[in-house]
């Protein structure tokens, strides 16, 4: 009697083991759906977002600061700072090898503002931008400031530096090298932007989950 009792009781769960495995599986196969959909929309937007020519700036601000990553950057930046669009200039990611002498060397029309007003950080990468920016601007009492970058960077950028800076009014001017405008959409271009846009979610979740990530205690 009792291993009848027993055998049921395991011919009875089995059915429900069953259903419960179906139901994860489409669960989950629905959040992969839902989240995939999210991503789509998502890159949607951010392409339509992204910025497709060199903006022409309606005001000045305190300071400029250019993030490296392509030589047009550097020399934007310069231009702007002689225009006086800015007080000061903060080249942020520069190789350890670069500084106001060999900026100098390359741009000669540019020395004398370079030596007086050019400043140079060696961060990383674009949240090492972001912290180093905040501690220039602090130091220098910059309450706005013109960002310097890539169009297609220029998101990701400008929400590392505004959650640094959150009291900082942030003004673009998205720089286009002759070799992405003359770069097909399709397929390296794709690419580019496709990572962008996973970097910038990701770094949107960082600030989300750690939002003091890089600030000082």
């Amino acid at each position: 009697m009792v291993e009848s009792r027993t055998g049921d009781r395991n011919q009875n769960t089995r059915p429900v083991a069953g259903r419960l495995l179906r139901f994860l599986g489409r669960a989950t196969f629905v959040l992969c759906i839902g989240g995939a959909l999210v991503l789509a929309i998502g890159f949607a937007r951010f392409v339509q977002s992204l910025p497709t020519e060199e903006s022409k700036l309606d005001r000045n601000a305190d300071g400029i600061v250019a993030l490296t990553g392509g030589a047009s950057r550097v020399v934007d930046a310069l231009e702007l700072l002689a225009e006086k669009r800015g007080q000061r200039l903060l080249i942020s990611g520069a190789n350890p090898s670069t500084n106001a002498k060999e900026i100098s060397r390359l741009h000669p029309e540019f020395a004398q503002i370079v030596h007086c007003c050019v400043d140079f950080d060696s961060s990383l990468n674009t949240l090492g931008n972001a912290v180093e920016t905040r501690s220039w601007a602090l130091r220098r009492n910059v309450r706005s400031l013109i960002v310097v970058t890539s169009g297609y960077h220029m998101p990701r950028a400008l929400a590392e530096i505004g959650h640094q800076l959150p009291g900082v009014t942030l003004i673009a001017f998205p720089v286009f090298s002759e070799q992405l405008k003359a770069e097909p959409w399709w397929p390296d271009g794709l690419r580019r932007v496709t990572l962008e846009y996973l970097k910038y979610v990701f770094a949107h979740l960082r600030m989300r989950i750690n939002p003091g990530a890089g600030r000082p205690d």
